[in-house]
């Protein structure tokens, strides 16, 4: 996640999640120029929404020059893809609207990789509150509580796993994560990964934050709202 999640941390994965091996072949993390100290590399997630576009969350990186991987457990050494990293003008945490949002448009387009489906305008405004959402990401795996407080473990694996609607506003929607009744979901890392609508290829919203120990609840932006749309329009062709 992102926000208070994952700023201070390398990326995080899906608690509670399962492996994804080739179920969501278009989400792909962000790599650090430089290792962690606990070896892996990637600290943000997202998705491959056109052959030259990856969409992510604007308070993952600065604009200017990032790669990307698409395999499903990076190691160094690993194919990565180049771009250039746009964000949201309008980005600040300190509103309603964050406008949390942003692309990398790639040096060339990706090939063998089909690309997620965006939202209609305002189709997520009456959702179900049994509405199903699968959340992709790498990073953390696990959070841990010891004497030294809490950790996150992290291993650059693409996860997934299945949260269910809590609640919907003008630029959210919150999905439980809580385990006890039987949902997943994201941690630091998966910050500008998507949240696909229930198991369609549609991203529904990506996710931005959530509680610190990754336990309670996903929140992510809307990606049908009128201002994801305005800035996604001038990369993408917009339902």
């Amino acid at each position: 996640m992102a926000g208070t999640l994952a700023v201070t941390a390398p990326a995080a994965a899906i608690i509670n999640g399962t492996a994804d091996g080739n179920r969501h072949p278009n989400v792909g993390g962000l790599l650090s120029p430089t290792q962690y100290s606990d070896g892996t590399w990637i600290y943000c997630s997202g998705t491959l929404i056109s052959p030259t576009v990856f969409l992510t969350a604007a308070h993952c990186a600065g604009d200017g020059r990032v790669g990307v991987t698409f395999d499903t457990a990076y190691e160094a050494g690993d194919k990565v893809y180049y771009g250039t990293f746009r964000s949201d003008p309008l980005y600040s945490q300190r509103q309603n609207d964050p406008h949390d949002i942003a692309v990398v448009v790639f040096d060339k387009a990706i090939k063998g990789i089909t690309p997620a489906r965006l939202p209609e305008a305002a189709s997520l405004s009456n959702l179900s509150k049994t509405q199903k959402f699968t959340s992709v990401g790498y990073g953390a795996y696990e959070v841990t509580n010891s004497p030294g407080g809490h950790r996150y473990l992290y291993n650059d694996v693409r996860m997934f796993g299945v949260g269910t609607l809590n609640a919907t506003n003008r630029s959210w929607l919150r999905i439980s994560m809580n385990p006890a009744t039987g949902n997943a979901g994201t941690c630091y890392g998966d910050s500008g990964g998507p949240n696909f609508l229930g198991t369609t290829n549609i991203v529904a919203a990506i996710t931005i934050t959530g509680d610190a120990v990754c336990r309670a609840t996903n929140v992510t932006y809307r990606l049908d709202t009128e201002s994801a749309r305005t800035f996604l329009a001038q990369y993408v062709t917009v339902p």
